[in-house]
């Protein structure tokens, strides 16, 4: 898999191709970075979803940044550099000048996701450094649907309340450790739990609790006014297997649909009953994204 990127690696860990420079974008690049980030809005949804709250390409007041690639005084490549790492637009033959401004920094990151070229680039130059993935998965079926879902769906979906909170936090931990193998409390409770109710006063929680209980829940975890990002998608264990998915994942699409007109999501390739449930509500696949976890 790791093969693929490795014509694009440079001969020096901190080369980058002559006339090519990497900074730390500020406000005035902020624009520009709008510009470029839009040349794909389904790939880059995090990132404009970003400038859609925070209005500037500046470092946030958490210690984020992004990092810019120029040629010639041109903005040609971009990559968020936070707890994650996220490019931009970002030609893998660039991963190298931008990883080693990556670990210049000293960061430590969680994980690097995008378009799969670039990410699979970007691990294969930070692994010079020292940074080895704890899991690479270098095959998830970006999808997307613009139009209504092709099956009925499910009214009992909709915006997780705040005084719901105590159930849909533990429903979201649950999810998080499927997915990833460890629980999002071992950095402290606190910032997750954070993330959570931001998620909750946004409107971007959606859930549907019987009996004081978490039945489906899923999150837009990134949104603009053209594009949402679902994410979290997690259905309580007790009722799998019941073909309950598909109507709540077409709710999903109706109450992302009144934010934007096109739902996007990325899946894991090994995952086929989530892939032949988004199918069947009307997913496309229109590329293909990869994870590095650290």
């Amino acid at each position: 898999m790791l093969s693929r990127v490795a014509p694009w690696l440079a001969s020096r860990k901190d080369g980058a191709p002559a006339g090519v420079a990497v900074r730390v974008l500020g406000g005035s690049d902020t624009s520009e970075l709008r510009d470029l980030a839009r040349q794909d809005a389904v790939a880059n949804v995090f990132i404009l979803s970003h400038l859609e709250t925070a209005g500037s390409a500046a470092p946030t007041a958490g210690g984020a940044n992004i990092l810019g690639v120029f040629d010639g005084g041109t903005l040609v490549g971009a990559c968020w550099a936070g707890a994650n790492l996220v490019p931009v637009q970002l030609d893998p033959g660039l991963a190298g000048a931008v990883a080693a401004a990556a670990h210049r920094s000293g960061r430590r990151y969680a994980s690097i996701f995008g378009p799969a070229d670039t990410v699979l680039a970007l691990y294969v130059a930070l692994e010079q450094f020292g940074q080895t993935a704890h899991e690479i998965r270098g095959d998830q079926p970006l999808m997307t649907i613009s139009g209504p879902p092709a099956v009925a769906p499910n009214p009992l979906l909709g915006l997780g309340q705040l005084a719901d909170f105590d159930k849909i936090l533990p429903a979201c931990a649950a999810m998080f450790e499927e997915e990833v193998g460890y629980s999002p409390y071992l950095g402290g409770r606190e910032y997750y739990s954070r993330r959570v109710k931001g998620l909750i006063r946004e409107g971007h929680s959606l859930v549907h609790l019987d009996a004081g209980e978490v039945v489906f829940k899923a999150e837009l975890g990134a949104v603009t006014p053209d594009v949402t990002q679902v994410q979290g998608v997690w259905m309580n264990p007790a009722l799998r297997g019941r073909g309950l998915s598909a109507g709540y994942m077409a709710a999903v699409v109706v109450l992302a649909q009144t934010r934007a007109p096109v739902t996007s999501l990325y899946v894991n390739s090994f995952n086929t009953r989530a892939r032949a449930t988004y199918e069947k509500v009307g997913f496309r696949q229109v590329g293909t994204f990869a994870t590095v976890l650290f």
